[in-house]
């Protein structure tokens, strides 16, 4: 190792640039559910479990934003489909 480093251009902050569109936040998360989250992706074969939990809540927000009859088709459908 050097004695000395020379640092007069180096740059703060994250080493990898965060993607456009997406924000670094600190988030506690369950044990149980980021373990279910991993598990899940490793099942699958590898990915990223990070991105498994971004599709899930886009399709909770899609079915809480969801109009009712909407709601009640799509219901409909998975029963009958279970049902047959």
């Amino acid at each position: 190792m050097r004695k000395e480093y020379d640092f007069s251009r180096g740059k703060r902050g994250p080493v990898v640039p965060v993607a456009k569109g997406k924000t670094r936040i600190t988030i506690r998360i369950d044990d149980d559910v980021l373990a279910w989250f991993r598990n899940q992706v490793e099942e699958a074969g590898g990915g990223n479990y990070q991105t498994l939990m971004n599709s899930a809540l886009r399709e909770h927000i899609q079915r809480a934003t969801e109009p009712l009859e909407e709601t009640l088709r799509r219901v409909v459908r998975e029963e009958i489909l279970r049902a047959s």
